[in-house]
């Protein structure tokens, strides 16, 4: 790899950001790299300090969670440089979409490895979103998990949140506009997809990818909630689409409107609310990832 300037951003408010960031710092520097490191307070606004700093640099390299990587995503788009990933966050789906392994110096070889794919990127509202951007039990779930919880007791966490938000969990009633059909739903969660993973490592879709081209939505229309726990495993595997109960549709573009502004959930973050129209950004960024398997 020829590129050796890096802009390294680290959150250390990620489950093991604070701690990882003197080691890749070290790690990075035995490489050969030459690291422009910013400031905490530059680090206050993560795409302002890519757009800023972005021509100092040959790639950027963002450790932290999927709301880390999210937060940088404007700025990523802005500035077409080559980034890289250090999942030192909680669930860490993009991460496990493009297959780049969970310690930092497996993570790190990736980098110097210098292989790249170009990926696709999902849009709410104008508003960038690699994984997943969905409302209902999710955006409640990301509502009530703290950062604290996250750090304290990382997938457990979910886990915990997830059972209270279940517990108090009610449909909504939405209009979905897709390419081909439109619909009046009563649903628990509508969900648009634009990776492979989400929520710790639940699929999409069993067929999607994050280079596609496609969304991939579905629309959780169970009458009780307790259904869901016979749904689990088809939804860990990206089958939920076989149960009548859940509508799935593909496509380029969808809006969902809601009679009230509901809360939007973006690879773990709230960033919008409806009515929103969902996008897809085809080979929009650069990414480091391993280099494919020879068979």
């Amino acid at each position: 790899m020829t590129s050796k300037r890096v802009l390294l951003l680290v959150n250390s408010k990620s489950r093991r950001g604070e701690e990882s960031r003197a080691q890749v710092v070290q790690s990075l520097s035995a490489r050969g790299f030459s690291i422009v490191l910013p400031s905490a307070q530059e680090m206050e606004d993560c795409s302002a300090l890519i757009r800023r700093r972005a021509q100092e640099v040959d790639l950027i390299l963002v450790g932290g969670g999927d709301g880390s990587l999210n937060a940088a995503a404007p700025g990523l788009l802005d500035v077409q440089r080559p980034f890289g990933i250090l999942p030192l966050g909680t669930a860490n789906d993009l991460a496990r979409t493009l297959g780049i392994p969970p310690t930092i110096e497996q993570a790190l070889e990736v980098i110097v490895g210098g292989h790249t794919r170009w990926i696709d990127v999902g849009m709410v509202n104008d508003k960038p979103f690699f994984n997943v951007a969905s409302l209902g039990i999710s955006a409640q779930l990301a509502m009530s998990l703290t950062s604290q919880d996250k750090k304290r007791f990382g997938q457990l966490g979910y886990a915990l949140a997830g059972l209270r938000v279940l517990l108090n969990a009610r449909p909504f009633s939405a209009l979905i506009i897709g390419p081909r059909t439109s619909a009046r739903v009563k649903s628990y969660q509508i969900a648009v997809g634009n990776g492979l993973y989400y929520g710790g490592g639940m699929a999409v879709a069993e067929h999607a990818s994050i280079d596609d081209h496609q969304l991939h939505l579905y629309s959780l229309e169970i009458k009780e909630v307790w259904k869901l726990a016979l749904m689990a495993r088809a939804f860990r595997a990206g089958r939920h689409g076989a149960f009548q109960e859940v509508r799935v549709e593909d496509g380029r573009r969808f809006e969902v409107r809601t009679r009230k502004p509901k809360p939007i959930n973006a690879d773990g973050e709230i960033i919008t609310h409806t009515p929103a129209v969902f996008s897809v950004r085809p080979s929009a960024l650069e990414v480091f990832v391993p280099q494919p398997q020879m068979t």
